[in-house]
């Protein structure tokens, strides 16, 4: 009997999304900003996001997130990786305190920096240490809060970014089974560093006198080359994936791109050949929450049990750095798909450890 090679499976997914729903004419008025509620929806297919308050932190929304994915599966992490670009602190990396605050005790945690590739980028990584023994049940979490990083006054952004975090507990498993990474892709073009960036803060430019225009202080994207190379970027390696697992793009039933403009994600999946029946996605509600988009959209879809386990699933996305990715898996056995959606701060006299616990939620809604 042939034996079946291990990989990574998703055994628990879990969410946390900020309570606080800005529309598209908030966004507007916040910024006085020259755009209408409709020229949004139509340029990206965004009519709502969420924005945390100023006491939540990327670091509590990663814990509620992971805390969820944990009770999903009824397991334990032994690794913590967080994607994130904005992390709690320049120094130190925020995963270790996620761990900690999850009661993982010493278990290995790290921050990865893909900007919205952050997710596919961490399920790659943490594939190869399940597939080499390093680890067992890996706690990939993707957590942004976008909010604090975008300046309202900018319409490219502003109109786009929203907060909150996802997560998913992998273990070891057979390629045969729902929920199992068949393939992956990734890749980056350090040229184009500069369409997608934060110019001060870095040692490059560290703005201690913050004497810095405005302008470099927050996040900054080049829209219309951006637009080109995430279409050519998230097609080509979404091709290269199906070709690595060997399957056509006419055998994929869920398509799952990263959340950052509806026509981006309908010109990649034209070009892949994914009908519209098999293209899921929720970023009418939450906006493009960066490396925590396709997890939430994952985590959207399988609630709503649009999907049949075992499905064919690819997922793709594109970020800064330039960085990409494309994960060809199956989708996930029906599991109790947790949400937290009240994520504990650090911003409390009450030490993490000894904080009573809450019961779980299983998510009714994303928007």
């Amino acid at each position: 009997m042939t034996k079946v090679s291990p990989t990574a499976v998703i055994d628990g997914i879990g969410t946390s999304l900020p309570p606080r729903v800005l529309s598209n004419e908030d966004v507007r008025r916040r910024g006085v900003l020259d755009t209408t509620d409709e020229w949004i929806r139509s340029r990206t297919g965004i009519l709502r996001r969420r924005a945390a308050d100023d006491h939540t932190s990327t670091g509590d929304l990663a814990v509620a997130a992971g805390r969820a994915a944990q009770a999903s599966a009824r397991a334990r992490a032994d690794l913590v990786l967080v994607a994130t670009t904005t992390p709690d602190r320049r120094c130190p990396a925020t995963a270790p305190e996620v761990a900690h605050r999850l009661g993982l005790d010493t278990v290995p945690a790290f921050d990865l920096a893909a900007v919205c590739s952050g997710f596919v980028y961490g399920v790659t990584v943490a594939t190869a240490l399940v597939r080499t023994g390093v680890c067992a049940r890996p706690l990939v979490i993707g957590a942004e809060k976008y909010s604090s990083i975008i300046d309202p006054l900018d319409r490219d952004t502003a109109v786009i970014f929203g907060d909150g975090a996802a997560a998913v507990l992998l273990r070891a498993g057979d390629r045969a089974e729902p929920g199992a990474v068949a393939a992956v892709d990734w890749g980056s073009d350090g040229g184009g560093s500069d369409l997608i960036a934060i110019a001060a803060g870095g040692c490059r430019q560290p703005d201690t006198s913050r004497r810095l225009c405005r302008e470099d202080r927050y996040f900054r994207m080049s829209g219309r080359e951006v637009y080109g190379q995430a279409v050519r970027r998230m097609t080509e390696s979404s091709l290269a994936v199906l070709g690595r697992a060997g399957w056509r793009p006419d055998t994929v039933g869920a398509f799952i791109g990263h959340q950052a403009n509806q026509r981006i994600l309908d010109s990649v999946a034209d070009r892949v050949g994914i009908t519209r029946r098999y293209r899921f996605g929720n970023i009418r509600d939450v906006g493009n929450t960066a490396a925590a988009s396709i997890p939430l959209a994952l985590a959207d879809t399988a609630r709503r049990t649009l999907v049949r386990p075992g499905t064919r699933t690819l997922l793709t996305a594109f970020g800064g750095g330039l960085t990409w990715g494309s994960l060809a898996m199956s989708w996930p056995s029906a599991l109790p798909w947790a949400h937290d959606p009240e994520p504990r701060t650090t911003h409390t006299t009450t030490h993490p450890a000894r904080r009573r616990k809450q019961p779980w939620k299983v998510s009714t809604t994303t928007s």
